[in-house]
């Protein structure tokens, strides 16, 4: 299997079937291996960089029904919140004054917040840091939408498709939402000029082998800038909350092939890999990971944004985030920069 993993290091390619074969053939001896040729690239390319993104959590009402979400419009134990204008711009002071020089907003689909906020936050925020990037990871939108969110200012948008088999898909999801519009909508941003990210779920209820090399298969198409993978972890007002979480040991391998394929591609050690996994963090960067985002949300609302259970990091300042941040990652031989770390920077 080893030639698999030197296929991807020398092309960035592997067939559908390869992909299954590598997975399916793994074990410590091919995990180390993967792991050594995934850092070496990640090396070459960002050097022993680290980038951090100030992530602004913002609202947790959603108007989706996701199956796996602890958000999902239908939980009635979520206790709801959305900032104010103010609230976030003072999320992202704090941020810039720690040296963070991205600001990722993510909410739910809140219908409270219309496509004019949208655009005056972030018309807010780019005046008064002109040398930051913008994320956004609102969800599905329109084309004017998008269009009118880029023009204003912001950079990057973050929308993973989470399966990229329909029939998985509609597992996970209500009849009125659909595969097809998530990807559209993936297009769209990439054709109106942002930086794009995709990612999945590792571990997801009825996930197969197979659809994984079929997210593969998307992603290697798609090439998308950004790729956000963690493992499933169930919440316990969703109809999965019996479902056994996603595997770290996979995770980790799938982070490093998706470095070999894409070699430029900002790929985060998610919050999800530190919750399973206490050294989770430390482990993805060595697999071939390279941006961290540390939660700039008000402490007070940081434990009602549940995706999911047990979440980290919901009680630290950023301050204090950042600084643990830096140590464990200094303890393994990387360090954090703050810079906006942009697609394929040294």
């Amino acid at each position: 299997m080893k030639h698999l993993v030197d296929k991807m290091y020398d092309f960035h390619f592997l067939s559908k079937d390869e992909f299954i074969s590598l997975i399916e053939h793994r074990d410590k001896e091919l995990s180390d291996y993967i792991f050594k040729r995934a850092s070496s690239v990640s090396h070459q390319i960002f050097g022993n960089k680290i980038f951090i993104r100030g992530l602004v959590e913002f609202t947790n009402y959603c108007k989706n029904d996701c199956f796996y979400c602890g958000i999902r419009k239908s939980n009635k134990n979520c206790e709801r919140y959305h900032l104010s204008d103010e609230e976030i711009l003072g999320c992202c002071q704090t941020g810039y004054s720690l040296g963070f020089r991205t600001f990722v907003l993510q909410g739910g689909e809140d219908g409270s917040y219309k496509t004019d906020d949208i655009c005056r936050i972030v018309d807010s925020i780019r005046r008064k840091y002109p040398d930051c990037a913008i994320t956004l990871s609102i969800g599905e939108k329109t084309y004017k939408e998008y269009k009118l969110f880029f023009d204003y200012g912001a950079d990057r948008y973050l929308l993973r498709h989470e399966t990229a088999n329909d029939e998985h898909y509609r597992k996970l999801h209500p009849d009125n939402m659909s595969l097809e519009n998530r990807k559209q909508c993936l297009y769209a941003l990439k054709e109106i000029g942002y930086q794009v990210g995709t990612g999945f779920m590792v571990g997801s209820p009825f996930q197969t082998i197979e659809n994984i090399a079929e997210d593969l298969e998307f992603i290697q198409s798609f090439s998308p800038h950004m790729v956000g993978i963690g493992p499933f972890i169930p919440h316990k007002d969703t109809i999965f909350k019996n479902e056994k979480p996603g595997s770290i040991e996979l995770t980790l391998f799938l982070i490093s092939i998706l470095r070999l394929i894409l070699p430029k591609a900002l790929i985060p050690a998610t919050t999800a890999v530190g919750t399973l996994d206490s050294k989770g963090r430390e482990k993805a960067i060595l697999a071939g990971a390279n941006v961290l985002m540390p939660n700039l949300s008000p402490i007070g609302v940081r434990k009602k944004y549940a995706l999911y259970d047990n979440k980290i990091c919901t009680g630290e300042e950023a301050a204090e985030c950042k600084s643990c941040l830096e140590k464990r990652v200094e303890s393994i031989g990387y360090r954090i920069v703050v810079d906006r770390g942009d697609y394929g920077q040294r």
